[in-house]
């Protein structure tokens, strides 16, 4: 009933069992092959061994049900692929490899199938970000610090913020190394001989998968990386649902998702659904995270239980960064941005939020203290007589003194108090389109 909120179809079918079946067959098959070619299997049995490698010859349920005497599904996968396979290839079905060889491919395997989707959707999520940011580099709204309002920026440099932060994560994800694991039973392929690590190279270049220096059956290095970088990526779609629902508030009214939700008993709301969910998603992923880099410390060459504990943490951390990224990617593309509202809010202080313009334009004629000490007393009188801070500004002898009315209208403009606000935005367009090039 809640999985299809926290996740998406594709990513829910390539993290299924049927998905992690298919994909510890495929290592026997790679396997089966790869020893062909270094002539320790018969072609006929590798041919044979790698006919049988289909998920739906096997019995997921059964496999999970008799993995419990073994603590790993892996046993039984071998003993009904041998039992399919010819007489003559019995011999060859998993020749040199252990359990762990199986279910780490797999992991890389199945991670593989889910990053392809997160990343499409964070590339698509990235260029909504940009075109936003060039067609807003000019809306003028108001920068919010400890939740109150601050100073002046662009809604173009809050797409912006979002654009450099979705390319930094994508880049993150993209470095994490997916390497196939193979080192037999206590990570020397012993029952290999000399042929071990050519089987390595050989099993690696058949999955498209990265080769390792050595087995890494007990440095989890790997995993803990592939966390840190969907971590990485959850708090970046995190933060750009938390500001959506934050500008979407009635109060506030400055974005509105292109399809708010209802509610069952208030016909008027229109709720941030999909941020809801990106925010419900991605509370979830620090605790899969922890749990994934507190199992790193793994006995001598091979874990008792630490290992196992990465299954379904790692499962669930991928199925709920593809939900968060595929909602991220649907909530920009329909994002509806309303410039009137944030003109009306940037008024709401009455010019206040310019207040550290003016006194800066003072302050080379009063001294820094002085400016700011002034300033701040005509900040009380304007929220005391419900006036505007430029109207006390030219009423007050001691500014005109020093600025002329033009002075002061300019003080007082938020869209002439942006400071680098746009150089940033071309500077995050110009990393944008260079990541887009690679």
């Amino acid at each position: 009933m809640f999985g299809s909120m926290f996740s998406t179809p594709e990513a829910a079918a390539r993290t299924g069992d049927d998905a992690w079946l298919q994909a510890m067959l495929d290592f026997e098959s790679a396997l089966a092959a790869a020893q062909s070619e270094a002539g320790i299997v018969p072609a006929e049995a590798a041919a044979d061994i790698a006919a049988h490698c289909r998920a739906e010859e096997f019995d997921s349920a059964s496999l999970g049900e008799r993995a419990v005497s073994s603590a790993t599904p892996v046993i039984a996968l071998v003993k009904d692929l041998t039992a399919l396979v010819g007489p003559d290839s019995r011999p060859h079905v998993h020749k040199g490899a252990t359990s762990q060889d199986v279910i780490d491919t797999a992991a890389m395997l199945v991670t593989r199938g889910v990053l392809d989707l997160v990343l499409d959707d964070l590339r698509e999520a990235a260029r909504e970000c940009a075109r936003m940011a060039d067609e807003h580099r000019d809306t003028v709204l108001v920068a919010r610090s400890l939740l109150q309002q601050a100073l002046p920026t662009t809604f173009g440099l809050r797409c912006a913020g979002w654009l450099t932060a979705l390319d930094e994560a994508i880049a993150g994800l993209e470095r994490v190394p997916l390497a196939v694991q193979f080192g037999g039973a206590a990570g020397t392929l012993a029952s290999l001989g000399t042929d071990g690590t050519a089987v390595l190279t050989g099993l690696a270049e058949r999955l498209g998968l990265a080769e390792p220096v050595l087995p890494w059956h007990t440095d989890r290095t790997r995993i803990a990386e592939l966390a840190g970088a969907l971590g990485a990526v959850s708090g970046v779609l995190g933060k750009i649902a938390l500001d959506v629902e934050l500008h979407a508030q009635t109060e506030v009214g400055e974005l509105t998702e292109g399809k708010p939700g209802g509610s069952s008993a208030m016909p008027h709301k229109q709720n941030p659904a999909t941020s809801v969910l990106i925010t419900a998603s991605t509370h979830r992923v620090p605790g899969l995270v922890a749990t994934l880099l507190s199992a790193m410390p793994q006995a001598y060459e091979r874990a008792a239980g630490a290992w196992q504990s990465e299954w379904e943490p790692l499962t669930e951390l991928l199925r709920l960064t593809a939900g968060a990224a595929r909602r991220t990617r649907e909530l920009l593309s329909s994002l509806r941005v309303h410039p009137e509202r944030m003109a009306a809010n940037l008024e709401l202080t009455r010019g206040l939020v310019l207040a550290e313009n003016a006194a800066a334009r003072l302050a080379g004629a009063l001294g820094r203290t002085e400016a700011q000490e002034l300033v701040a007393a005509l900040c009380r009188r304007t929220v005391e007589r419900g006036s505007t801070l430029r109207a006390e500004l030219l009423a007050e002898p001691r500014v005109r003194d020093v600025l002329s009315e033009q002075d002061v209208i300019a003080a007082t403009s938020a869209s002439d108090y942006l400071g680098a606000a746009s150089d940033f935005i071309d500077r995050a367009l110009a990393a944008h389109t260079r990541l887009e090039k690679r």
